[in-house]
């Protein structure tokens, strides 16, 4: 209980309850973020690493939010038909794909998942009615969806 200096009674509703819409969050951990090098600076293809902020930084939840849990995107999807017993191995390019765990398409989970690389995956396509559907991959940090994006024969 928490008493005033005259020892009356302190009533919760003395502090009202604000939400605390972007609350500061303390890093435990160095972190790093790949930067990609290759053909045109003279080193081999790859990627190296740099700090982005170290151990101990405060920082907002909604940029924390924003640096490790950006949502994929979905550039192309190639081939865009394929016949409706499914089987048609589908390349889907785009963003932060590295983090896909599944692909679906409508409803239903496409088959053989393969992240190629956080640019490329393919999988396979399960069957479906003739007709268009949504393409959506689904990750960590949410789905994304490309609307009417493969059509079924």
């Amino acid at each position: 209980m928490l008493y005033k200096e005259d020892g009356t009674l302190i009533k919760k509703a003395t502090f009202p309850a604000t939400a605390v819409t972007d609350p500061l969050m303390r890093l435990t951990a160095d972190v790093y973020e790949t930067k990609p090098y290759g053909p045109g600076d003279g080193r081999p293809e790859g990627s190296r690493l740099h700090l982005l902020h170290q151990a101990g930084t405060v920082l907002p939840q909604s940029e924390i939010d924003r640096l490790f849990a950006p949502a994929a995107t979905i550039t192309t999807i190639s081939p865009v038909s394929g016949p409706a017993a499914g089987g048609t191995t589908v390349t889907i390019k785009g963003t932060r794909l590295a983090g896909v765990t599944a692909v679906n398409f409508g409803a239903t989970p496409g088959t053989t998942l393969t992240v190629v690389s956080d640019t490329e995956l393919r999988v396979k396509t399960p069957a479906g009615a003739a007709g268009a559907v949504n393409v959506v991959v689904a990750a960590d940090s949410g789905n994304t969806t490309k609307n009417a994006a493969f059509t079924y024969a």
